[in-house]
């Protein structure tokens, strides 16, 4: 995937508008109206399709056009390419958890009271 894809891709992810309306088209394919309706109390239905605008652009919706019908649909595609793209990253940081989690374990280990072995206790005479 080249770097100016990926860039669209994550610049359309940084909006929070941008993201709920992916949001709401993993439920399935949604008409521009549809997606609209949850923003129209805080902006306009031209500033809602430039939001679309945008994560069409990113390649993460594909929008057609059957009459009136204006369905938008995610496109797996890429979001299949961002994921390949994080998945050295994910490896990096589940080693690093796994690596604290061994060093939190040696740390804590309950060690024996001195001249005992095993975790006995010394038996007074």
């Amino acid at each position: 995937m080249e770097q100016d894809t990926l860039s669209k891709i994550f610049g359309a992810l940084a909006d929070p508008t941008r993201r709920a309306i992916l949001s709401r088209l993993t439920q399935g394919e949604a008409n521009v109206s549809d997606l609209a309706k949850p923003f129209l109390r805080d902006m306009s239905l031209p500033a809602v399709t430039k939001h679309l605008k945008v994560l069409e652009q990113a390649g993460l919706i594909t929008k057609g056009r059957d009459a009136q019908w204006r369905p938008c649909k995610l496109n797996g595609g890429s979001f299949a390419d961002v994921s390949a793209w994080l998945e050295p990253y994910r490896m990096f940081w589940e080693e690093s958890f796994d690596r604290l989690e061994d060093y939190l374990k040696a740390v804590t280990k309950p060690h024996a009271p001195k001249g005992t072995s095993h975790g006995q206790k010394k038996r007074s005479k």
